[in-house]
């Protein structure tokens, strides 16, 4: 079977943005709460509280995106919901009012795409809230309501609110305020079609599915491939699956999925020793222990063999996101690894995301401190910012990078190599993780265009025949071209 993915993904280079985190608006627009109580900006974020971003903000912040060299934008959810992260849908057709409702967000599509920045919205279908409509008329009349096939009801009462007696009703994780749809029942089938077939329709570039392994029902994702792609063929499907994902990745469901395998293996090769244990509790990707160059050569193959190759390039690569610690402060700080690991980031396969703040340097430990308030200028590390638009940059100058051949040409100690090569265009990346400066010598036979121009960061390359010598500082990586 021929397996097809959405160009522009394989070109593409995402923000990952938290709306109620990025950016208020400084314009006067009209709004159903004009005195909202919002929490300090600066401070630290609470699970319940929120700061009061919205789309209008993001729209007067496209400059920026735009010239960090950004051309998608995946948003977690910003449907109604009563939480500050938007994971308890009450309504799946309205843009939640704090965000500015609709109007903003069709306002925000069009300034996007002009821009050609693509965007792409959270989609979550397992579950819904306790404030869905359908979940609160069986609240409010128990068996009697017509609406008890649409979640998994185990008896009576309910309980949603008290932790004291038995809830009654499957709950994602066991949280009462998220029941799960019955997906085995065909009205909630096509209810869900609906939606995912309505905002495409509106005008979105793709769904990033929110645990979709959890849906169980057959042929279902299948059909929302099918549904989504008859609308708009190029629209991107990406699943938040963080293990091995062949299942999905069979070109009849998702075009790819968030990567974690590739975070994992990337901050424990860059970080090394450095990961703060506490950062990564109870996250399903390995950072530890630390990888030599040859461990992390391994897996990096052992990704790029999973998947075909068409799927590869569209994968969602990341190093951060809503669900993780950030990695500056998983790193205890380390500026070096937070480069190292961008420079790999930038230069594999698949689509790069960067998680909103990471660019700048803002810290966060897990849940719900990753989702700080967008940083003022004043607290930039613009050393950071810089690499960030340089690497980006690179990527969009050199096509080798976004779909060339990936080739491990060189792993040893604390020195990894590689070569993207697409016809006559050919790239070497040399990342060196170690306390010190490394020389090595190797066969570069492989290579037919001898890179040896340094089109970022610093390190020496000499050819002698096919062999190669290189000298690479401590903790820093270059691109040869």
């Amino acid at each position: 079977m021929q397996i097809h993915t959405p160009d522009w993904v394989k070109h593409a280079v995402f923000y990952q943005i938290f709306p109620d985190r990025f950016a208020k608006s400084t314009q006067p627009h009209k709004r159903l709460l004009n005195n909202a109580q919002w929490e300090d900006w600066d401070s630290f974020p609470t699970l319940q509280g929120y700061k009061g971003g919205d789309l209008w903000g993001i729209i007067e912040q496209l400059d920026y995106i735009q010239s960090l060299g950004v051309n998608a934008i995946y948003f977690t959810p910003i449907f109604q919901s009563a939480s500050n992260h938007r994971y308890h849908t009450h309504d799946y057709y309205q843009i939640d009012p704090l965000l500015g409702g609709n109007t903003a967000f069709k306002e925000l599509l069009d300034a996007a795409h002009e821009r050609n920045i693509k965007i792409v919205l959270d989609g979550v279908f397992n579950h819904a809230s306790r404030g869905i409509f359908f979940f609160h008329d069986i609240l409010e009349n128990g068996p009697h309501s017509p609406w008890v096939d649409w979640f998994k009801i185990q008896g009576w009462p309910l309980a949603p609110y008290t932790g004291d007696a038995p809830a009654n009703y499957e709950s994602w994780a066991d949280i009462r305020s998220l029941p799960v749809f019955n997906h085995d029942n065909p009205e909630v089938r096509e209810y869900i079609m609906e939606i995912a077939e309505y905002w495409v329709l509106v005008g979105i570039d793709g769904w990033r599915l929110d645990v979709p392994f959890e849906i169980k029902t057959p042929g279902f994702w299948q059909e929302f491939r099918d549904r989504v792609k008859a609308i708009n063929p190029d629209a991107y499907i990406v699943g938040e699956v963080w293990g091995d994902s062949r299942q999905w990745l069979d070109g009849k469901q998702f075009d790819g999925v968030m990567n974690y395998l590739f975070t994992g293996p990337t901050i424990a090769f860059t970080a090394g020793n450095r990961v703060n244990l506490e950062m990564v509790k109870g996250r399903d990707y390995e950072v530890f222990p630390p990888l030599f160059a040859n461990e992390y050569a391994q897996k990096i193959e052992d990704l790029l063999n999973l998947y075909p190759w068409e799927i590869q390039l569209t994968q969602l690569n990341l190093l951060a996101s809503h669900d993780t610690a950030r990695l500056i402060t998983i790193a205890d700080g380390d500026v070096a690894t937070v480069k190292l690991a961008t420079l790999l980031l930038l230069t594999f396969p698949g689509a790069p995301s960067i998680y909103y703040g990471d660019e700048v340097g803002l810290p966060g430990g897990l849940d719900p401190d990753c989702r700080r308030g967008f940083p003022l200028q004043t607290s930039w590390n613009l050393e950071l910012l810089e690499l960030h638009r340089e690497l980006i940059n690179l990527r969009h100058q050199y096509i080798a990078l976004r779909i060339g051949s990936y080739e491990v040409i060189y792993a040893e100690k604390t020195l990894f190599v590689f070569a993207r090569s697409w016809e006559n265009e050919e790239l070497m990346i040399a990342v060196n993780v170690g306390e010190e400066s490394v020389t090595a010598s190797f066969d570069g036979g492989n290579l037919e265009c001898k890179p040896q121009n340094l089109l970022f960061g610093n390190g020496e390359i000499r050819w002698d025949n096919e062999n190669i010598s290189l000298n690479i500082p401590a903790r820093s990586g270059c691109v040869f071209g």
